[in-house]
């Protein structure tokens, strides 16, 4: 446990530090935000309606954006053969360096819907829902995204294929975010069915992506 708290401690210095990318994420948020009222344009109506999915999309589109240097930073540096070599499994490893990648580029994404949201004319209530939505949906995004970041790693230009890979199965989690946000604000009553199988997303990420981004670690280290 200690050696996994210290992965965790580490890797969370490294993203916020300069440099590190915690941040581009939530400036990329921010901007795809801030833009889509332009392309829109002033209706507030239209703007409130639309405001889940543009949440949820920026928020994926952040998300994928940061998540080539979940390894890419290691493998340069050789200590992602140390960690591999480590006596701790491999897999809970992933897991660390995982959480420690949502706490540092995901959680802040959470922090910055409420503000976010005044930008599409949403309430207080309803920004406080996407916020939940996207607290139990963004895990399932780190963790979908790891394996991903774990294929490419060793490839040349591996970020086009981290994309490739991540985005398609990154939809059902857009779907059910969407659903869940859209139904706290217009039919609370069937807010829990959406939201369910959000949080059961994060559940099974968390269960299959150590073990399938430690596989393909092993893999393509070999």
């Amino acid at each position: 446990m200690s050696a996994l708290s210290a992965l965790i401690r580490r890797d969370i210095r490294i993203a916020l530090r300069v440099g590190g990318g915690a941040l581009i994420g939530v400036f990329f948020f921010l901007t795809v935000v801030v833009l889509m009222p332009f392309a829109i344009g002033p209706d507030l109506a239209l703007l409130a309606r639309l405001g889940p999915a543009i949440l949820w999309l920026g928020a994926l589109l952040a998300s994928l954006l940061t998540l080539d240097r979940l390894f890419t930073a290691d493998h340069d540096d050789g200590s992602l053969d140390l960690i591999t070599m480590s006596r701790t499994p491999l897999e809970l490893s992933c897991a660390a360096k995982a959480l420690a990648h949502w706490l540092a580029a995901g959680l802040p994404l959470v922090i910055a819907t409420p503000v976010l949201g005044l930008l599409l004319n949403l309430d207080a209530s309803a920004t406080a829902a996407i916020a939940l939505t996207l607290l139990a949906g963004t895990p399932a995004l780190t963790f979908i995204g790891m394996i991903g970041a774990a294929l490419a790693v060793t490839l040349h230009r591996g970020g086009l294929l981290l994309a490739v890979l991540v985005l398609p199965l990154s939809i059902p989690v857009l779907i059910f975010g969407v659903a869940a946000s859209e139904a706290a604000i217009t039919e609370p009553l069937s807010f829990g069915a959406p939201f369910s199988i959000l949080c059961a997303l994060s559940l099974f990420g968390l269960i299959v992506g150590p073990f399938a981004a430690a596989a393909s670690l092993r893999h393509g280290l070999d």
